[in-house]
């Protein structure tokens, strides 16, 4: 008999596999080796060193194409002296700790501005070749580092000369918490810049001054193992517009101090945009290590563990019970039937055929006991107690299913359940709300950045040409993808365009139900339609009543709020209407939640120098949600706008410790809801079906049927019965053809006579 087929194996791997639950079961709802500072925390720490990665290579190309664009309108337009080539950029842009001009046939200073810019760096490969003026990191006497940013101005009857503008690559201006720490590191594990540690003149005790002496240790050590982590694994970045973050990041876990352990997450600079593979910031080999330090998780008492052990043990109980009714019920008469079978193929008759009690294999008894006596040359009746039934061993298989749901549901969808009264940790608030905080800055330093292109673009437009005009802003439109049209608007009549239709007219004065007022250079509109109108507009200079208006693309915003670990974020008006979304929604939409209005409300109130952002537990029903908003804050023309950047997530997403445990419990359900179907259905499949077709062939043998032949599926104890039921009839057909022959004989003689 093959060892594979039949009843054995499938009762064979029912047991192993309630055995390897048992055993996981008992691993991971205990302890589990449950860690001191929850995975949530940490993988909170990489998520928020992503988004300072983030914002620092999208500052760091900004700067790049800002000086680059001014450069290309500075050689296009008249020619203007140095200082006023200054005067300009640090009028359009704020944004550099130096600028200087430089003529290069001289070498000497024509103009500067800021600090100033040692030159000693300049030399024949930083000017030629195919790295010319490719940006560079150079360290200043005081020993910071500062990147030079290079543009060629080349006007026409005037000598060449090199714009230089400085800036640091410092920490990117976000809200770091009151505890988190953050740095920029190159490569080898050089930290070039910190933010966080500024308040050691604050501290008045030895032992806050120790701690911060620790932290600063720690920030030092983690940055070193940052920038090797880094280096090492460079193929765990993904390629440019991939999902996830396209650099490489990871999780730290430094040393502990008076109760709490410094964590730390990383990510190496680098472009989300397959454009933009070769952004300046990204090919720096910068790295943003955030560090925090984090109070230790007390351990799992020893309950938990008996917790586990006490699940698993009820698993093996259960489970070999139902392998033992299983043996009972299906097992034994199975072999008990292989034996009568074969030994009535035999032809050994001399004992009756022991009948099982009920089923399909009493039904299989009492046809093989019908056949032994005709075998034995007389003719047996029908069992009329009708022992045999008609359930079958489908009713076996259901109170083995049913026997293990009793495990199976109550460990899914009871045990460990969670409710609101679940503690989150203060530090995924606080996250979630200096993570929003550093969108909403995202948000409107693109507002700006937009704005201050139009600016720039602006000097280069011609009033006179309309053909030029429309030239200059459909290379304006090529170059920066955040708009969807640019246009030209003099005393509210479009004279020039390029891109898509104006969704909606720029006029000099709103309406008192519109955003802001009517000198507000970024506007909102398009209420009733498909989709918000985002406008931003510059004044054409020495035009007046001439606008050059872009109308910001909603998907460029919403590409900005979509982050990981950070749930739904949505971009709110003064009315905490939505304007843009990380998800779909509908143009002007009230929040989902009457909660989060209240927050936006909240976050909007002038507290101090004005609004501050917001985090936030709402507790509704059994459900945690995180939330927290950041109205627009800072400087720029965004800023006054009155907008909100609100996120929220629920709480069950979190690695925290109580979730883990429900999830790991639904697993164990799922598990075993798995194992009833895999191997019952194995036993249905390969043992019930057969068996009810076998009864059937055999009931149709012993009232007479000779004449259908029976042939075996498998080659298991079911097959073996219906090949000794095949022998029989061939035995009863030989038989009733002998009889037939013998009658036939006489009948022959007396017609001779």
């Amino acid at each position: 008999m093959p060892l594979l087929g039949g009843i054995r194996p499938p009762i064979a791997l029912l047991c192993l596999l309630i055995l390897a639950l048992a055993g996981l079961t008992a691993k991971v709802l205990g302890p589990a080796g449950e860690p001191a500072v929850p995975k949530a925390v940490l993988r909170s720490q990489q998520h928020f060193a992503q988004d300072g990665a983030i914002a620092l290579r999208a500052s760091i190309d900004e700067r790049v194409t800002d000086l680059n664009r001014m450069a290309a309108a500075l050689n296009a337009g008249e020619p203007a002296e140095p200082e006023r080539v200054l005067s300009d950029l640090s009028n359009t842009y704020q944004k550099w700790t130096g600028t200087t001009v430089l003529d290069l046939e001289s070498g000497k200073v024509l103009a500067a501005r800021g600090e100033t810019i040692p030159l000693a760096w300049l030399d024949k490969d930083v000017l030629t070749g195919e790295n010319a003026l490719t940006p560079r990191m150079v360290r200043l006497k005081t020993g910071d580092v500062r990147l030079m940013t290079m543009a060629l101005l080349d006007r026409k009857d005037r000598p060449q000369q090199l714009l230089i503008a400085s800036n640091s690559l410092s920490v990117p201006a976000i809200n770091l918490g009151p505890f988190r720490s953050m740095a920029v590191v190159a490569r080898g594990g050089e930290v070039l810049a910190t933010a966080g540690f500024e308040r050691a003149e604050a501290l008045n005790s030895d032992a806050e001054r120790s701690e911060l002496s620790f932290l600063q240790k720690q920030m030092t050590r983690l940055s070193e193992r940052a920038a090797k982590e880094t280096e090492a694994d460079p193929v765990s970045a993904r390629e440019p517009g991939s999902r996830g973050y396209p650099g490489v990041s990871g999780t730290l876990l430094g040393n502990s101090y008076n109760g709490r352990i410094a964590t730390a997450g990383y990510a190496s600079l680098a472009s989300a945009d397959p454009e933009q593979r070769k952004s300046v910031g990204a090919g720096l080999g910068l790295t943003v290590v955030a560090m925090l330090p984090v109070v230790q998780e007390q351990a799992v008492g020893q309950e938990r563990e008996l917790y586990g052990l006490v699940a698993a043990g009820v698993l093996v109980v259960f489970g070999l019970v139902a392998a033992a009714l299983l043996w009972m019920a299906v097992q034994r008469p199975l072999l008990g039937l292989f034996l009568e079978s074969r030994r009535l193929a035999r032809g050994d008759l001399t004992r009756p055929v022991a009948v099982p009690r009920w089923g399909e294999a009493a039904r299989i008894g009492a046809a093989l006991e019908r056949l032994r006596a005709q075998l034995s040359g007389g003719d047996a009746e029908p069992d009329p107690s009708g022992r045999q039934g008609r359930l079958g061993l489908r009713v076996p298989l259901a109170l083995t299913a049913a026997l293990l749901l009793l495990w199976c549901v109550p460990v899914g969808l009871l045990l460990n359940r969670t409710d609101a009264s679940v503690s989150v940790p203060s530090t995924m608030v606080n996250d979630q709300r200096d993570r929003t905080d550093l969108v909403a800055d995202r948000v409107r330093r693109a507002l700006n950045e937009a704005q201050a292109d139009l600016v720039s673009i602006s000097r280069l437009i011609d009033a006179d040409d309309p053909d030029a005009t429309t030239g200059v802003l459909d290379d304006a439109l090529r170059k920066h993808t955040r708009y969807g049209s640019l246009y030209v608007v003099d005393e509210g009549d479009v004279v020039a365009r390029a891109g898509a239709e104006p969704d909606s007219a720029w006029s000099e004065e709103e309406d008192e139900e519109d955003e802001g007022d009517g000198d507000s250079l970024v506007r909102v509109s398009g209420e009733g339609g498909k989709k918000p109108v985002i406008q931003a507009g510059a004044a054409v200079p020495d035009h007046k009543g001439m606008t050059l208006v872009g109308e910001v693309r909603v998907e460029f915003l919403n590409s900005l709020l979509n982050r990981p670990g950070l749930g739904e974020v949505r971009v709110v008006d003064t009315k905490a209407r939505t304007i843009a979304a990380s998800d779909g929604f509908l143009a002007f939409e009230d929040l989902p939640r009457e909660s989060l209005t209240d927050l936006v409300r909240a976050g909007s109130v002038q507290v101090g120098a004005g609004p501050v952002e917001n985090g936030l537990l709402i507790r509704e029903g059994r459900s945690v949600t995180v939330a927290a908003a950041a109205p627009f804050s800072g400087g720029g023309v965004a800023a006054d706008i009155g907008w909100t950047v609100v996120s929220w997530q629920d709480a069950k997403h979190f690695e925290i410790a109580p979730y883990e445990r429900e999830d790991r419990s639904v697993l164990a359900g799922m598990l075993g809801l798995a194992l009833i179907v895999v191997c019952l259905g194995w036993i249905h499949l390969v043992v019930v079906r057969p068996l009810r077709a076998l009864a059937s062939s055999a009931e149709k043998l012993a009232d007479g049927d000779l004449k259908t032949v029976l042939y075996p599926r498998y080659h298991d104890e079911v097959g073996a019965v219906v090949r000794s039921l095949e022998l029989v009839r061939q035995q009863l057909q030989a038989r009733r053809q002998n009889q037939s022959r013998r009658s036939a004989e006489p009948r022959l003689g007396a017609g001779e006579r």
